[in-house]
């Protein structure tokens, strides 16, 4: 193997720098080694530095290197031949989890952006500001690789905004005043969710020991007035996600009676809006019904007077989603329009390689088949990036002001500028019953060097 640059999310050595998106599990295999972390500076935002110490005690502090959202910094690097590189990265806020980034790469290495896990909702004020701080370190140039989130790259899979979901989630709670109600969540994520639920029902929300933990070095409730470990003072709790089982709400039922909430957008807890059910096998909890509403988009519909069908008794699932919809990477793909584009889930509910759904906004639309992975030969000296497998529609002015501009020296095809992508197989047709974790990727660099005007 050759000996590796930059990686982003894999953390399994041989690289001059390390990159983390954010604190889900599936981003962070191999920072708890034996040993604790030792390979080399570690970039994440300040966020979430302020939580590495709790997730992985092992850590060198000394290596973290926290990077601000919208803010950049310069990596000085070495070619295998000991040839200096110079990167410009800049992060941008992924809006996914607390503390989630998108790098954006610049420099001998071409432009390159990671997205990450993430979710710019269509409307969203965060968003938008998010996506013009992306399109200003741009700078008219364009995006030579664009590594997406394609955990929902899927026509049949769009979404209401986080704050619609969470609004539908007071209703069914409110419907049911005599029960007690679980909620399940991730070790971080959907705080804003529980923090609307408390505020919109005047009540306390209990959590786990380490959960509380998380949202205190989050800086949530500090004054300790939402959030308890008490079980006496609530009868919501939100509870680690792989506890919501059917059996669990069953044993809890014999006690006093209890419904069970998941939000999320896995699509085998959906229903789709022609009412066919995207599952396999018995699932723990099922979706409300939804209606659709023009260019795909879904619209979910609730009467607290007559609750949502349910496909099991005393458990409901919402499509609160914490990555991008498909109608929002399309637009993401409209507004960045990169020369090439890949996928960072190898495998996903319903994978499908970004390429087959996004041609058409790759200035290489036509150099690669769909079902292939992604390569341009560009001879013995060369770079590659190296990955391991592992509201409302913007208007016309809007596109106009928020697309970047063709790049300056007028080069549209990654191969003019020698950059070469190597991959297994993004493509499997086959839909699976869980989100496989992703496992990064890693910049590698041979002799000839590029450079980005």
């Amino acid at each position: 193997m050759e000996e590796g640059l930059v990686s982003v999310d894999k953390f399994s050595g041989g690289s001059q720098a390390y990159f983390l998106t954010h604190l889900h599990q599936d981003h962070t295999r191999g920072l708890g080694a034996a040993g604790g972390w030792r390979h080399g500076p570690l970039y994440c935002s300040p966020t979430t530095a302020r939580l590495l110490p709790s997730r992985f005690p092992g850590i060198d502090a000394s290596l973290i290197r926290p990077l601000a959202p919208g803010a950049s910094a310069s990596i000085s690097l070495s070619s295998p031949s000991g040839q200096p590189l110079s990167v410009r990265v800049t992060a941008i806020p992924a809006l996914h989890c607390p503390g989630s980034l998108m790098y954006l790469f610049r420099g001998d290495l071409g432009c390159m952006l990671y997205t990450g896990d993430f979710r710019w909702e269509l409307g969203c004020d965060k968003a938008r500001r998010a996506k013009q701080a992306l399109l200003d370190a741009l700078g008219g140039d364009t995006i030579d690789v664009l590594y997406l989130d394609n955990t929902y790259c899927h026509p049949s899979l769009n979404f209401p905004s986080r704050p619609v979901v969470a609004e539908h989630m007071v209703d069914i709670i409110r419907a049911h005043p005599d029960h007690e109600v679980i909620i399940g969540v991730d070790t971080l994520g959907k705080e804003d969710l529980l923090l609307h639920i408390s505020r919109a029902l005047q009540t306390k929300i209990w959590v786990w020991p380490q959960r509380l933990l998380t949202i205190h070095l989050l800086g949530i409730d500090e004054n300790r007035e939402i959030f308890t470990t008490q079980t006496s003072l609530t009868r919501i709790r939100a509870v680690p996600r792989y506890s919501v089982t059917i059996d669990n709400l069953e044993a809890l039922n014999t006690v006093c009676p209890t419904i069970g909430i998941m939000p999320s957008g896995i699509p085998w807890l959906w229903k789709s809006s022609e009412g066919k059910v995207k599952s396999k096998g018995r699932s723990s909890l099922k979706s409300i019904g939804c209606l659709g509403r023009g260019e795909g988009l879904t619209e979910m519909q609730y009467n607290p007077l007559s609750p949502p069908k349910l496909f099991d008794k005393d458990s409901y699932a919402l499509p609160y989603s914490e990555h991008a919809c498909f109608s929002e990477l399309e637009d993401f793909m409209h507004t960045m329009h990169p020369s090439t584009v890949i996928g960072i889930v190898s495998s996903s509910f319903c994978y499908v390689n970004p390429r087959h759904h996004f041609r058409h906004f790759c200035l290489d639309s036509n150099a690669n088949d769909d079902r292939t992975p992604i390569k341009n030969k560009c001879g013995d000296n060369d770079k590659f990036f190296d990955r391991k497998q592992e509201g409302h529609a913007p208007t016309e002015g809007d596109n106009d002001k928020l697309t970047p501009k063709r790049r300056r020296n007028g080069s549209v095809n990654p191969e003019e500028r020698k950059v070469r992508i190597y991959s297994s197989s993004l493509y499997r047709s086959r839909v699976t019953m869980k989100r496989r974790e992703c496992c990064g990727a890693r910049i590698h660099d041979t002799e000839e060097h590029i450079g980005v005007a």
